[in-house]
């Protein structure tokens, strides 16, 4: 059994550090009291090709695997851009899976390339403001109509709509859940950004289709199936939204320890201090034995073995650690760590990402109580 990262991972750390060291922490204050999208960092991640990290050579993505991903991401959050600068490519690794898998060969070649180069960006339409995680009451429709379906509904707390320029969308056609991949077209789609607390340089939407004609060859697989179909993007976004809250809970933890070295009070550093110590010491843990379950997850999932229990438990462990070692930052500071300029409270508003999304803290114990442990279902 060997923990340890392989050259090759380590060198996609080093890489991907190395690029997120040109966005500093001037930067990411910028974009959180300003919002707009961070195209700088993406089109960084784009032009050294790191977008297709687990996509298919092929298609011109690495051909790697979820664990290369993790470590990708789990590096961006670490940088200190955090949620803010994961979103912005969190997509491009999990989210076209489907399309991987289900779509046939033309739309692979049509639809994975422009989005691996950085020439398009997609967002992910499948929540919606009555269902929640009941996916499959969604009420969105979609309508064949010649060789066009027309979709209309509402969709929730979709990422990236202000800029995307492709959607993956789900909405139940006469068959039931049916997934497309097709363009989304601001002109005729009407996009409300949500104000929220935290990670602003990602926007967050209302969407609302009126009747808005989709391609019947933008249809991924079978009418019917797609509900079945994003499952399999699934795991990969919990493994990967678990390795995003453990790299932004470590930046958290060493931004806290650095203070502490160097705050004096009562002639002595705080950091001196076995109430300073303690909690960050115990947040190093939580994160690190996070982390392994991360890593577990992503190992089983790249080895095609059922990986369900370990994604949700990577997921819930790292939120749940991420979150409290970004208070603890807070509380570190002092009345500073309440000041923007000391970057933590951006930390710990953003911690609330990796804890409420995609599957809520609950609902994860909820699927581990039932599948894991035999017992009944609770809703």
């Amino acid at each position: 059994m060997d923990f340890a990262f392989n050259e090759e991972q380590e060198q996609i750390r080093e890489a991907i550090a190395k690029i997120c060291a040109k966005f500093d922490d001037a930067y990411w204050l910028k974009k959180d009291k300003e919002g707009g999208f961070p195209a700088e960092l993406h089109r960084a991640l784009a032009r050294d090709g790191w977008l297709g990290v687990a996509m298919p050579e092929e298609f011109g993505g690495a051909g790697l695997g979820i664990a290369e991903a993790a470590i990708m991401m789990q590096a961006i959050a670490e940088s200190g851009a955090g949620f803010s600068g994961a979103s912005a490519v969190h997509m491009n690794i999990f989210g076209l899976n489907p399309v991987v898998v289900f779509g046939n060969k033309s739309q692979k070649q049509r639809m994975l390339p422009p989005l691996i180069a950085g020439k398009e960006r997609a967002c992910f339409a499948v929540t919606e403001p009555n269902t929640g995680l009941n996916t499959r009451s969604l009420k969105t429709k979609a309508v064949k109509k010649g060789k066009n379906y027309l979709v209309s509904g509402q969709k929730v707390w979709i990422s990236t709509a202000q800029v995307a320029e492709k959607v993956l969308l789900l909405a139940r056609a006469e068959a039931g859940l049916t997934l497309f991949y097709t363009d989304f077209d601001r002109k005729k789609i009407e996009v409300r950004e949500i104000e929220k607390m935290g990670r602003h340089a990602v926007d967050s939407n209302q969407v609302f289709f009126d009747a808005y004609p989709v391609p019947e060859e933008d249809r991924i697989g079978e009418e019917g199936k797609g509900f079945e179909y994003i499952l399999h993007g699934m795991n990969p976004e919990r493994i990967l939204i678990a390795a995003e809250s453990v790299g932004l809970g470590r930046c958290a933890v060493k931004r806290a320890a650095a203070y502490a070295k160097e705050r004096i009070v009562f002639d002595r550093p705080i950091g001196k201090n076995q109430g300073v110590q303690h909690p960050l010491a115990a947040n190093w843990a939580s994160l690190e034995a996070a982390n392994l379950m991360v890593h577990k997850a992503a190992w089983l999932y790249d080895e095609g073995k059922p990986c369900g229990a370990e994604a949700n438990a990577a997921k819930y462990l790292a939120g749940e650690a991420c979150f409290d070692a970004c208070q603890q930052a807070v509380m570190t500071h002092g009345g500073f760590g309440y000041a923007k300029e000391y970057h933590v409270e951006r930390y710990l508003r953003e911690s609330l990402v990796g804890r409420i999304a995609p599957v809520s803290p609950q609902m994860i114990l909820c699927f581990i109580a039932e599948k894991v442990l035999g017992l009944p279902k609770s809703y």
